[in-house]
């Protein structure tokens, strides 16, 4: 059903599209669906990295260690209204 599209019914769907939701909308829906996918790009690579650092093991509670740094990950450079702080589960919080 869907492998038939030819030029006229895409040209179609696109003025549709273009009438639903204005013209003056459309860049703004385009600039926010990249910011989206630059957030599920970056959330992804700190996953990843998480799953690569070796495990350190629990310890007594007063070891003298440091707790770990906080990171922040950002959408995109300057854009603060989207960066939040990521702390790193604690094995004692692990249940």
């Amino acid at each position: 059903m869907f492998g038939r599209l030819g030029a006229p019914e895409i040209i179609l769907i696109l003025v549709v599209i273009v009438l639903l939701f204005g013209a003056k909308k459309l860049p703004d829906m385009a600039r926010s669906l990249g910011k989206s996918a630059r957030i599920l790009k970056s959330e992804a690579k700190a996953m990843k990295e998480e799953g690569n650092t070796p495990a350190t093991p629990a310890g007594p509670p007063n070891t003298g260690e440091q707790p770990p740094a906080q990171r922040t990950i950002q959408a995109a450079p300057g854009d603060v209204t989207s960066s939040r702080p990521v702390t790193e589960p604690t094995d004692s919080t692990k249940a």
